[in-house]
């Protein structure tokens, strides 16, 4: 299986930067794609970005577009969400999510077949 492990998240004023990495451990050959979603307080997750894990092709919600960057660093095994220009409707659990299914959608967190514990990233105004 493939264990995740998110760290880089914290507290940070409106305007402000945070860099969130993801280190993927165990069977990581059989990851087709990584994935960030988040998830605040009374609504449901949602898809903020993902990358294809051999092409390096990257997805961006629109509501990130231009603000976030997603990137990979596959000798160590380990994605990052670049998070700039931060607001404080970005407040929310971040968590990483591993997909083996090359059908699915990059937005369907159904599609995800591993979680990480997730971290909390919160924007002050």
């Amino acid at each position: 299986q493939v264990q995740l492990v998110e760290s880089g998240g914290g507290l940070v004023q409106a305007g402000g930067s945070l860099r969130l990495a993801c280190a993927a451990s165990g069977r990581t050959f059989l990851i087709y794609r990584m994935g960030w979603f988040r998830q605040a307080p009374g609504k449901e997750r949602e898809f903020v970005s993902a990358i294809s894990w051999n092409g390096g092709r990257t997805y961006y919600a629109d509501s990130v577009k231009g603000r976030f960057t997603i990137s990979r660093e596959n000798a160590e095994n380990t994605v990052y969400l670049q998070m700039d220009s931060l607001r404080p409707e970005d407040t929310a659990v971040y968590y990483c999510a591993a997909s083996r299914n090359v059908i699915s959608s990059q937005d369907y967190a159904g599609g995800y077949d591993y979680w990480g514990q997730g971290t909390q990233v919160t924007v002050s105004s």
